[in-house]
């Protein structure tokens, strides 16, 4: 991956709706979100599917909370580092105070691809869980039922891992999450 730059975030909010293809941006640099080219940006059927069953089954427990629940195509903005991603799903309490962005999500998801896989363990691990509104960080592996489960719990995060079966406690959407329910129809 290459990172493009340096460009400031208010030409990166001008220039990114007009851009082929979905850029993440982080400190004045831009890499292109699954490519660099209209071509190479999207993601596999399974990824798709995991992500179509994580929205559809919350949908129906972020509207009665009064909740807004995003998939990839809404950015996330964490003020402090200067940085915009686009997780899979994220869960955030009430109308978001930007049109194409949000800021105090509640949970977040992304599943694993190769090229991802890095930037979301690490980067995007430590940027996420440094959110002070954050209450659940998922990384789902896409080829092999296994899901990294980081729950907040006091002013630490706690890592559950499950694979093969098991739920997931969503504290802040009052509901649990099963594999079987992330998985349906993939794995």
């Amino acid at each position: 991956m290459r990172l493009y730059g340096p460009l400031s975030v208010a030409e990166y909010l001008r220039t990114e709706p007009d851009s082929p293809f979905r850029r993440e941006y982080v400190g004045g640099f831009w890499y292109g979100l699954h490519g660099e080219s209209a071509e190479e940006d999207g993601t596999s059927a399974a990824h798709n599917l995991i992500m179509g069953n994580v929205l559809g089954t919350l949908h129906l427990a972020c509207l009665r909370l009064g909740y807004r629940l995003f998939s990839s195509q809404f950015k996330l903005h964490l003020l402090q580092q200067a940085a915009f991603y686009y997780p899979d799903v994220m869960a955030c309490p009430g109308e978001p105070k930007h049109d194409f962005y949000a800021t105090a999500p509640c949970l977040l998801v992304e599943i694993l691809s190769e090229r991802s896989e890095w930037i979301d363990r690490h980067a995007k691990y430590c940027a996420y869980t440094a959110l002070p509104t954050l209450q659940t960080y998922l990384i789902v592996e896409q080829d092999e039922r296994r899901v990294y489960a980081y729950q907040r719990e006091g002013g630490k995060w706690a890592l559950t891992e499950l694979v093969g079966q098991g739920s997931l406690p969503l504290r802040c959407l009052g509901r649990t999450l099963t594999l079987d329910e992330i998985y349906a129809g993939v794995l």
